[in-house]
C-alpha cells in the first residue's frame, strides 16, 4: 500500500495544499526528507504567490497531481547543513526557486542552464528520482540540494525580495540579455501584471527611461506615481499609440 504524505520522509512539515481544483487551499500535514550531505534545510518564512501556483492548484495547465503545496518564491534561514555544503551555514538568508533538481551533467546544467535541463525537477507539483513527491513553499521548512539554494544579500529583505527568484528573474534575464542595463536606454514594458511592475521596478534601479504599456488606463496613475516610469501608453488607443510612433 501506498505511504500518505506524511509517511513518504522522516521529517515533518505542515503547510497548505490543494486537494482538487476548487482553488481552495486546506492545512495539509505531510513529510521532508531528512537533510543529506549535500542538501540545505530551511525554514520558510516568505514565499510570494506567483500566479502559476494559481493555475497549479485550479488544475489549468491540466498536470496538477493533487494534493498541490504551491510556493516557488521562497525565502528562508539555514537551520542545518550537510557535510559537503561548503556555500551555506546555520543561520545564513537563503532563497530557493522554481527547481529544485536537475541531472546536473548534461550541457544544460554544465552551463548553469538548468532551467533547461531535460530531467529538471521543479519545487513543486514534480516528482524525486526516488518517487517522493516535491511540496512547495507554502509550508515551515523545505530540504534542499545546495546547487538550488541562493545566498540573499544582507540588505535585501526576505519578504520583498522574495518575487525576484521567479518575477525578478524571469524580466532580469531578458533585460541583461539584450543590454537593457545601461543608464540612459529607453525600456518599454507592455503589461503591468505581477512581471510588468518588477520590470519597471528593475529598468528604474538601472537608470532607464520606462514606458508603462497597457490596455487599462487606470493603471497610469500607479504606474506613474507608485512604480516611478516616465511615461504611459494605452495600447488600445490607436490615436495615442500613432502619436507615440511618430516620436520614436
Amino acid at each position: 500500500m501506498a505511504k500518505s504524505a506524511e509517511e513518504e520522509n522522516q521529517q515533518k512539515a505542515f503547510g497548505w495544499a490543494a486537494t482538487d481544483n476548487s482553488g481552495i487551499l486546506s492545512p495539509f500535514n505531510f513529510s521532508r526528507r531528512e537533510n543529506g550531505d549535500d542538501d540545505v534545510t530551511l525554514k520558510i518564512l516568505y514565499c510570494g504567490v506567483c500566479h502559476s501556483d494559481l493555475h497549479t492548484l485550479r488544475n489549468d495547465w491540466g498536470f496538477s497531481f493533487y494534493p498541490v503545496v504551491p510556493g516557488h518564491e521562497i525565502s528562508g534561514v539555514v537551520t542545518e547543513v550537510g557535510k559537503n555544503v561548503t556555500k551555506f551555514n546555520i543561520g545564513d538568508r537563503v532563497g530557493v526557486g522554481v527547481l529544485v533538481g536537475s541531472c546536473k551533467t548534461c550541457e544544460c546544467c554544465e552551463q548553469d542552464l538548468e532551467n533547461y535541463c531535460p530531467r529538471i525537477i521543479f519545487t513543486y507539483n514534480s516528482y524525486n528520482p526516488d518517487g517522493t513527491k516535491n511540496y512547495g513553499g507554502y509550508s515551515d521548512m523545505i530540504v534542499v540540494d545546495q546547487r538550488y539554494v541562493l545566498r540573499f544579500p544582507d540588505n535585501l529583505p526576505l519578504d520583498a525580495g522574495a518575487p525576484l527568484l521567479c518575477a525578478g528573474i524571469t524580466v532580469y534575464s531578458p533585460m541583461k540579455y539584450y543590454g537593457m542595463t545601461e543608464a540612459g536606454k529607453h525600456l518599454g514594458v507592455s503589461g503591468l501584471g505581477g512581471l510588468g511592475h518588477v520590470a519597471v521596478k528593475i529598468g528604474k534601479a538601472f537608470g532607464l527611461k520606462v514606458t508603462a504599456i497597457s490596455s487599462s488606463p487606470q493603471k497610469e496613475s500607479e504606474a506613474i506615481n507608485r512604480l516611478g516610469a516616465d511615461s504611459f501608453l494605452v495600447s488600445n488607443d490607436p490615436e495615442k499609440m500613432k502619436v507615440h510612433n511618430k516620436l520614436t
